[in-house]
């Protein structure tokens, strides 16, 4: 699984080959998600709440870019929240 972004100990990474609908992956500890590319929200998995927010402020920071990633399948490294 290509790690496209880590910050606070989430890991966030988008798989080459996956299915429909766009979205990206998040592990953090024990807890993994994956998080929508067109709406920002869950549709699979948990994460504690803070964590949740952590990516989804990351996530409207970098949607644009995501969805470029998603759509051209190349991915590079995405700036992480600081």
């Amino acid at each position: 699984m290509p790690e496209i972004s880590r910050f606070f100990g989430i890991v966030i990474a988008m798989y080459y080959n996956e299915h429909n609908p766009p979205h990206f992956h998040v592990r953090y500890n024990e807890y993994e998600a994956q998080f929508d590319l067109l709406e920002g929200a869950f549709f699979r998995g948990f994460l504690p709440s803070k964590q949740s927010r952590l990516v989804l402020a990351w996530y409207e920071i970098h949607k644009d870019e995501l969805l470029s990633m998603w759509n051209t399948k190349e991915f590079h490294m995405v700036k992480p929240l600081e």
